[in-house]
């Protein structure tokens, strides 16, 4: 009898770990989807940001204003950041670029003094960036506006493309993700079919028969997650090391957000595959039960 229980309990034991195994191994999957969804977004946006328009600058324009001009489109909702750029300032970078100093051909300096302004990612299109450049162009301090609108439209199709990809990607995971889980705690629930239909017979409630594998579903849920975490901790401490500017792109609210979404799936994958996977088995009849 005793070796008997010991044999039951090390197969019950077996299936615990492996069904802890499966779905940490699905978690991390799942995690890593949300880790790329939420870098493509920051990415996105630190990709627009870096976007910039270039005001040029009359002669006539002083520093002073010029500076009261930044001011003043730093003000404005689709600016984040605003740079004033002197005559000489461009001349000594682009001397510093071409390796020549243009002004001892030339014999002035031939470069405006402008302003490099800094959009704010909401702004990153071909139809807003058109309004504001010819809002600015009425400005009489303003001679020309220069920004790159294919960029622009290639920078707004790729995110476009990025996203609709790891959307797909991500509901075709989750199903994946649903049918390997749902298998493994169809299959634990299996070996327990006959203590499910004797407790019937004593007269348990379905809620008390539910009760033990709800709470082993949540335990397992839990462990798996807490290992998918780490897995997924030590992928995001390698990227760092190896790419140091992610940190840029994958911050802490990340991180958060998608741990979050790690246990909520554990949570309520295991709960809901578990409650279908005992119901079936509440519902058979006797012959049903001998059957499978």
């Amino acid at each position: 009898m005793k070796k008997k229980n010991k044999k039951t309990g090390r197969r019950y034991g077996l299936q615990v770990v492996t069904l802890c195994i499966s779905t940490t191994m699905v978690l991390v999957m799942l995690g890593l989807v949300v880790l790329s969804v939420l870098a493509a977004r920051n990415l996105s946006v630190y990709v627009r940001e870096n976007v910039t328009m270039n005001v040029m600058l009359g002669d006539t324009v002083t520093i002073n204003d010029g500076v009261e001009l930044g001011n003043m489109i730093l003000a404005q909702p689709y600016a984040k950041h605003v740079t004033y750029i002197s005559k000489e300032h461009a001349l000594k970078t682009m001397a510093e670029v071409m390796g020549a100093d243009p002004k001892e051909f030339t014999g002035v300096n031939p470069f405006e003094a402008e302003l490099e302004v800094q959009m704010n990612a909401d702004y990153v299109d071909a139809d807003s960036m058109r309004q504001i450049s010819d809002r600015l162009l009425t400005n009489e301090k303003v001679t020309d506006v220069a920004y790159m609108e294919n960029q622009i439209d290639d920078v707004n199709r790729n995110v476009q493309r990025i996203s609709i990809v790891l959307l797909v990607l991500s509901l075709l995971l989750l199903f994946v993700s649903y049918s390997l889980i749902s298998s493994s705690v169809r299959l634990g629930v299996y070996s327990s079919r006959f203590l499910i239909h004797t407790m019937k017979l004593v007269g348990a409630s379905w809620g008390f028969i539910r009760r033990p594998f709800l709470h082993r579903s949540l335990l397992i849920g839990v462990l798996s997650a807490f290992f998918a975490c780490l897995v997924l901790g030590a992928v995001v401490y390698a990227l760092f090391r190896y790419e140091p500017g992610a940190v840029d792109i994958l911050t802490w609210r990340e991180l958060a957000i998608t741990a979050g979404s790690v246990f909520l799936f554990g949570f309520l994958i295991m709960l809901f595959c578990t409650l279908l996977s005992v119901n079936k088995f509440l519902r058979m009849t006797a012959n049903e039960v001998y059957k499978i």
